[in-house]
């Protein structure tokens, strides 16, 4: 009859039963290419680390790329060093600077501003290379375009935010005849909050001109950093020429030595 009953009855499942988290099971479902955007995964998606200098698709100091960086670069400085005898007098001496000087420099820089509408055209379309090239040379970088490229596009963004901010503001305020009034040495300004003043005469000319040397500056800045992309490369090319025919003699002394070995044995 015990018997009979134990089989009858139920068994009582003695496996204990595995609780399912929400965020375990979402994990699981997780695709494997999903990562957070400032994994390691990321990072080895954007940066080619298996490319050298010696691939086929390096985007070095001798690609098209590096021109429509570099040509940008030496037209924007070479309107800067075309301003600088204008600059020089508000920052590099300490003579008083006359009056007349600023009539000149004003007309110089309202003629500048008021240009035809082509010209600034033209002047956003370098700039646009210049970033181009950028772009070109940073799509699957290696680690010298992280390095040298990285650090150059940095410069430049510094570069177009002094000019948006401090150069083209200030040929705006010339252009718009903010002194035309003698003797003013600061003009307030009625915006939605009292007490913005806009800064005297030669005190705005000075920053422009200070501006004019940042820019300069920043523009060299990104010369260098190509500069010493392109000796990066040539000095590796050498010591892998050096290495290779270090190697190859070597080889050959190896090669020469056994073979004295063999004549040896031979006779023997």
């Amino acid at each position: 009859m015990s018997l009979f009953v134990a089989q009858t009855l139920p068994r009582r499942n003695t496996t204990k039963r595995r609780l399912h988290h929400p965020s375990s099971a979402a994990q699981r479902t997780r695709p494997a290419s999903a990562s957070s955007p400032n994994s390691p995964e990321m990072a080895d998606q954007w940066v080619d680390w298996n490319k050298t200098t010696r691939s086929k698709d390096y985007r070095g100091s001798a690609s098209f790329a590096t021109f429509l960086i570099i040509g940008p670069v030496c037209f924007f400085l070479g309107i800067l060093f075309a301003s600088f005898p204008y600059d020089f007098p508000l920052l590099w001496t300490s003579d008083p600077v006359p009056a007349a000087y600023l009539d000149q420099l004003e007309t110089h820089l309202r003629f500048m501003h008021q240009s035809p509408p082509l010209i600034a055209r033209l002047l956003n379309i370098i700039v646009s290379a210049g970033f181009l090239g950028f772009f070109i040379k940073l799509f699957k970088p290696s680690e010298a375009n992280v390095l040298f490229d990285g650090a150059s596009l940095v410069l430049y963004v510094i570069g177009a935010g002094v000019y948006i901010a401090n150069i083209v503001k200030g040929m705006r305020t010339v252009s718009a005849g903010a002194w035309d009034d003698e003797g003013n040495s600061g003009i307030p300004f009625d915006g939605p909050l009292t007490g913005e003043i806009i800064l005297g005469r030669e005190d705005s000319l000075k920053v422009l001109s200070a501006s004019n040397t940042i820019l300069a500056l920043v523009l060299v800045g990104v010369l260098v950093l190509q500069v010493g992309q392109w000796y990066a490369e040539r000095k590796e090319a050498d010591d892998i020429k050096k290495n290779a025919a270090a190697d190859a003699a070597a080889a050959a002394v190896a090669g020469s030595a056994g073979g004295d070995a063999g004549q040896g044995k031979k006779r023997q």
